[in-house]
C-alpha cells in the first residue's frame, strides 16, 4: 500500500492561499538542479518510501516545495534531458528517443543541433557561470552536441549515456577531452568535481546541472552500508559480456545508489551553507524519468512507483511520474505540497521567468514561479501534457487537464495500432481501460494528440529501427 505524508497521491484540484511577496529584487539566484537517473517516484522518504533513508532529500522537502504531479521530458533519458533544457515536449524536440550516431571519435548519442536553445546558453547570455557533471547524452566530443557547445563553461563525466552504464569506465570526459578514473568509482569522481564547481562559483551566479548516475543499472557501489544483508534477496547472474553485471545484492545495491544520491543532496547543501550562499540558491531534486526494472532490481518491493502503472519505457504514470522537490529560502520561506500539474518542459521558461530573460520561440513550457511564490491566480495551467516514444513498438499519450489520458500503442505497425482511455483523476493506477464507454472524450483526445507533434526525420514511428540504450 502506498502511503503518502499528509495528503494522498491521487490528483485532486487544489488551489493554494496566495501570500504577498516582496516588490524588493534579490540578486540573481543561483540554480542547482540535482537529477537522479531511473529513480522511482515512490523511491525517497517524503513521498513515501519506508525501505531506503533518504533524510537529506526530505528535509529539503521540508524546506521548500514538494510537488505532487511532476512529469519528466520522456520515459527514458535523452529526450528526457533534451525537453529539461530546451523547453520543449517530445513531439517538438530535436532528440526524442535514445538514438546512437557514428562519429570521427566512436559512436555517442544524437547530437543537439546548433539551432536549440539551452538553458545554459540563456543564463551564460545573463552573466551566469554554467557547469554541468554526470551523464549527458546529448552529442559526443568535438561536435554541435557537447556540452560546450551548448552553453556551459565546465563539463565533467559521461558524454555517452551508455558508457553511463559502467561505473569502472577507463575514463571521463572533461569538456572533449579524455581524463583517466584510475580505478575510482566514477560517481565519486562527479560529485567531486560538481563540488569543485560550486567552490570555483561561489563567488558569481551560477547554474549547476548535476545529472548523476545512480540508481541506473548497473547496480553496483562500493559500500551497500546499512543495507548489506537486510533483504530478501534474488541474486541477478550474468554470464555474458552484454547486459547489466552481476549482483548478488541488487535490492541492498539499488537502496544504497539511491541514498548515495541522497548523501550527495547532504553534501551540496553543507557546501552552500558553507559559503554563506544557500538562502539565494533555488536547489531543485528529481528524476529522468521513472523507476528501472532491470539488472535485478525489484521496483515492486520498494514501491518505486506508489499507486502507478508502468515503469521507465511505460506512458501510463510509474513511466514519467517523478519526485520534483524546490527549495529557495530566500523567496520558499514556509514549504508546502503543490498539486499544480508540473513538467520538465517548465523548467527554461521558470527559470527565465526568474532572471528576467526572453523566452526562446517554439517552447512549450510555461513558468511555475508564480506557483512557487504561491500565487496560485497567476498560475498558468497545461491544457495537454504530450509524449511520444519510439521503441517497443511506438508510444504516444496525451493527458488533460481534467485527468483524461489517452495511451496509443503500436504506433509503428499500423495494423496493429490500440488505443486505451484513463481517467487518473479516479484511476491513478491506470487499471481500467474505458475507451468503449466514453467514445466521445477518446475521439477528442485523439484529435488533440495529433495536433501536438511535429515530424522529426531522425524519429520516425514506422522505422522500427530505433537504437535501444
Amino acid at each position: 500500500m502506498y502511503k503518502f505524508k499528509a495528503t494522498p497521491f491521487i490528483l485532486t484540484s487544489f488551489m493554494s492561499l496566495s501570500f504577498q511577496v516582496s516588490s524588493a529584487q534579490v540578486e540573481k539566484p543561483n540554480i542547482i538542479f540535482i537529477l537522479a537517473d531511473d529513480m522511482g517516484v515512490g523511491d525517497a522518504g517524503c513521498y513515501g518510501q519506508t525501505k531506503i533513508k533518504t533524510p537529506n532529500i526530505d528535509a529539503l522537502a521540508k524546506s521548500g516545495v514538494q510537488f505532487i504531479q511532476h512529469y519528466s521530458g520522456s520515459t527514458v533519458s535523452a529526450p528526457s534531458r533534451c525537453s529539461l533544457l530546451t523547453g520543449k515536449h517530445t513531439g517538438h524536440s530535436a532528440i526524442r528517443g535514445n538514438k546512437g550516431e557514428e562519429s570521427a571519435l566512436g559512436q555517442f548519442d544524437l547530437s543537439l543541433p546548433e539551432s536549440e536553445v539551452t538553458i545554459a546558453e540563456i543564463l551564460q547570455q545573463k552573466g551566469y557561470a554554467t557547469f554541468c557533471v554526470g551523464k549527458w547524452g546529448l552529442g559526443g566530443p568535438q561536435t554541435q552536441g557537447s556540452p560546450c557547445n551548448q552553453g556551459f563553461d565546465d563539463f565533467f563525466g559521461y558524454l555517452s549515456q551508455g558508457a553511463a552504464h559502467r561505473y569502472y569506465p577507463e575514463f571521463l570526459y572533461e569538456n572533449d577531452k579524455k581524463v583517466p578514473t584510475n580505478g575510482v568509482y566514477s560517481h565519486y569522481l562527479i560529485i567531486q568535481k560538481g563540488l569543485e564547481y560550486i567552490e570555483k562559483n561561489a563567488d558569481k551566479p551560477f547554474f549547476g546541472y548535476f545529472a548523476v548516475t545512480p540508481p541506473h543499472a548497473d547496480l553496483d557501489i562500493p559500500d551497500l552500508g546499512q543495507y548489506d544483508k537486510q533483504f530478501p534477496e534474488k541474486p541477478h547472474i550474468n554470464n555474458s559480456k552484454k547486459g547489466y553485471k552481476t549482483q548478488l545484492q541488487p535490492k541492498a545495491a539499488y537502496a544504497a545508489m539511491v541514498s548515495e544520491v541522497d548523501k550527495n543532496v547532504g553534501q551540496i547543501v553543507t557546501l552552500l551553507k558553507e559559503k554563506g550562499i544557500l538562502e539565494n540558491t533555488i536547489l531543485i531534486f528529481s528524476s529522468d524519468n521513472g523507476v528501472h526494472s532491470v539488472g535485478g532490481n525489484d521496483p515492486e518491493f520498494f514501491d518505486s512507483n506508489g499507486p502507478f502503472r508502468g515503469y521507465k519505457r511505460d506512458l501510463y504514470e510509474g513511466g514519467v511520474r517523478t519526485p520534483f522537490i524546490v527549495s529557495w529560502p530566500a523567496q520558499i520561506k514556509t514549504p508546502f505540497y503543490s498539486y499544480h500539474v508540473s513538467t520538465f518542459w517548465d523548467f527554461l521558461p521558470t527559470v527565465c521567468d526568474i532572471v528576467g530573460a526572453e523566452l526562446p520561440k517554439g517552447i512549450d513550457g510555461i513558468s511555475y514561479l508564480p506557483e512557487l511564490l504561491q500565487n496560485s491566480k497567476k498560475q498558468k495551467k497545461h491544457d495537454y501534457i504530450y509524449y511520444e516514444f519510439y521503441e517497443q513498438g511506438g508510444k504516444q499519450s496525451i493527458l488533460r487537464k481534467d485527468g483524461w489520458k489517452l495511451v496509443r500503442l503500436q504506433v509503428s505497425n499500423p495494423s496493429q495500432t490500440y488505443e486505451e482511455l484513463y481517467n487518473i483523476y479516479h484511476d491513478p493506477s491506470e487499471s481500467a481501460n474505458v475507451i468503449k464507454q466514453y467514445p466521445k472524450i477518446a475521439g477528442r483526445l485523439r484529435k488533440a494528440l495529433d495536433r501536438q507533434r511535429t515530424e522529426n526525420p531522425n524519429f520516425n514511428f514506422i522505422n522500427k529501427n530505433q537504437n535501444e540504450n
